[in-house]
Order: structure tokens, then C-alpha cells, then sequence
């Protein structure tokens, strides 16, 4: 496993585990095995298309609403049921000194390494929110290899502390990369438009505008003032939009009214987004998390 640190770092190769093989088996030809992967992997044309699984969840740090109870391996198993093979999370505790005293089931290690454990092998985080007794930020797990990662600082003034984690992904058989940006924006609306002209910076002068690229997160955006800004600047399209019409209502989970949690492509086609269901989301996250099919 590895493990992450919060700032611009390249990801090494996943852990492999093996069994022992019985005594009757033959042995395996590894140089063979290898062989044929590559010649397969070469042999996939870059514009057949490829489909993979994204989900998006504000994940409270690990706690109910209104912080009543600490459920995060109860968000795990949730987490896992979906099948995704990216994750974008928001609001994920880095470090904390004082909460492994106060909870019996509080993991030892940072939460995204807790969430990713066996399932995604990658895993990137970027440390936004700094206090006394630790930090929270976002984190990205993914199954496909993050090649590098930065978090970029959009802080605009105040006690509020955002960022974008912006993760390269390489998918086989692909010669470009996927870009995927793990998003949090501010709640006061002038420093939304800001953080916004940001993301559409960093897209356009940053990112090949041939490659595909997947922007979910919490946008805090209840005025709805993204969708034009950002097709606008960076070309980018919300998957819930194109599918039916609008944003899809995520808080608070448990009677969802206002639209804040988005999912947005560019060189990329979204399919089948959902609103994920209230049992058991709404007892695990105050937004209802989103889930959707990227076709490359």
C-alpha cells in the first residue's frame, strides 16, 4: 500500500500480493504472462471507447450530521458497494490527535488510506484545513496508476481554507492521461466566482486540451452560477445537466434541496448519472453522494 503525502509527489507501482501455488500446479511462466499483457494492452486502438465508474461524496469527516456519531467504517463498506474505480472526497481528515482518544473505532492511519485499503490501490490527498489538533482536506482514490498529483491552494480570505486536487491518471491502453480535479469551493459566492476562474485557469493553461478531464466535488454552488462559467472558460459539461436538464439535488441528504454537488467532463462523455440512495447515504454523509459512467 502506498501511502500518500499532501503535496506534489509521483505514485510508485501498487503492491502485489500472491499465493503460494499448490505443489501439484506447474509453475508460472512470469516473463510469458507479462509478455502477452503488453501485447495486449498494445493492441487496443486509443480510440476504441473506455467506460469506468466516478464517484463524488462530501464525506464530513467521518461523522453524522451534526457530528453525533463517528461512522466511518460504515462508510467504507458504502463507499465499496458502489464499484467505483475513481473516488473524488471532500472533506477527509488528514490527521487528528485528539479523536482516536474519544472513539474506539477511529482508524490509526488517515482516513482516505482507511477508504482506499485493498480496493484502490492509488490514492492522492491534498491538506486544505490546518488547526490545532490536525487537518482535513481532499483526497482522490483511484484504480487506475496516479502518475503525479498537486494540490493547488484557492484560498481566497478568512478562516476558509479550499483547494483543488488536481491527479493524472494513466489509462491502459490510452496514450493521453485522464485529468481528474477533486473540488471544494467556498461558501461565500464572491469567493466562489474566484475559485471558479481558477479551476477554468487551471484546465485551460495547464492541461493538454486534447485530454480528457472529470471535475466532481462539492461547488457549494446553490445559485447555480457554474455551469455557464465553466463551459464557457474551460469547456467543461455537468454530466446531470446533459442527462436531464439540471444539477441534481444532493443537500441535505436526507431531504435533498439545494444543488451543490457536481460532476463535470470535458473530451469525456457522462452516462447514467444518479443520485445515490437515501438508505443508507443519508445516515452516513450530509450530501447525497453522485455517481456516473465516463466514456473516454
Amino acid at each position: 500500500m502506498h501511502r500518500s503525502i499532501p503535496d506534489s509527489s509521483r505514485r510508485g507501482a501498487p503492491a502485489v500480493l500472491s499465493e503460494a501455488a499448490p505443489e501439484a500446479a506447474m509453475p508460472v511462466d512470469v516473463a510469458a504472462v507479462e509478455t502477452d499483457t503488453q501485447a495486449a494492452l498494445a493492441a487496443v486502438s486509443p480510440d476504441a471507447s473506455f467506460f469506468f465508474k466516478v464517484l463524488t461524496v462530501n464525506i464530513h469527516k467521518g461523522f453524522t450530521f451534526f457530528n453525533r456519531k463517528f461512522i466511518l467504517p460504515e462508510l467504507r463498506e458504502a463507499v465499496r458497494s458502489v464499484g467505483a474505480d475513481v473516488v473524488f472526497l471532500q472533506e477527509v481528515t488528514g490527521s487528528h490527535i485528539k479523536h482516536p482518544d474519544k472513539f474506539d473505532n477511529y482508524p490509526d492511519m488517515p482516513h482516505y488510506e482507511f477508504l482506499a485499503d485493498t480496493i484502490w490501490s492509488q490514492f492522492a490527498y491534498g491538506r486544505n484545513a490546518v488547526y490545532t489538533n490536525g487537518h482535513h482536506g481532499n483526497a482522490v482514490l483511484s484504480k487506475f496508476p496516479i502518475v503525479r498529483f498537486k494540490n493547488h491552494d484557492v484560498s481566497i480570505s478568512g478562516p476558509e481554507r479550499r483547494g483543488l486536487l488536481h491527479c493524472e491518471l494513466h489509462i491502459p491502453g490510452r496514450n493521453v492521461n485522464l485529468h481528474a480535479i477533486c473540488v471544494h469551493l467556498g461558501l461565500v459566492e464572491a469567493h466562489r466566482t474566484q475559485q471558479m476562474e481558477m479551476l477554468c485557469d487551471l484546465v485551460r493553461k495547464h492541461i493538454p486540451a486534447h485530454a480528457p478531464v472529470v471535475v466532481a466535488g462539492d461547488f457549494n454552488d446553490w445559485r447555480h452560477r457554474a455551469h455557464d462559467l465553466l463551459e464557457r472558460r474551460a469547456g467543461l459539461h455537468e454530466v446531470f445537466v446533459q442527462a436531464h436538464g439540471q444539477a441534481a439535488r444532493t443537500f441535505p441528504a436526507r431531504r435533498p434541496v439545494l444543488r451543490l454537488d457536481r460532476i463535470y467532463v470535458r473530451s469525456a462523455i457522462g452516462h447514467a448519472p444518479v443520485v445515490l440512495p437515501s438508505r443508507p447515504w443519508s445516515h452516513l454523509s450530509d450530501h447525497a453522494p453522485l455517481a456516473a459512467e465516463i466514456e473516454l
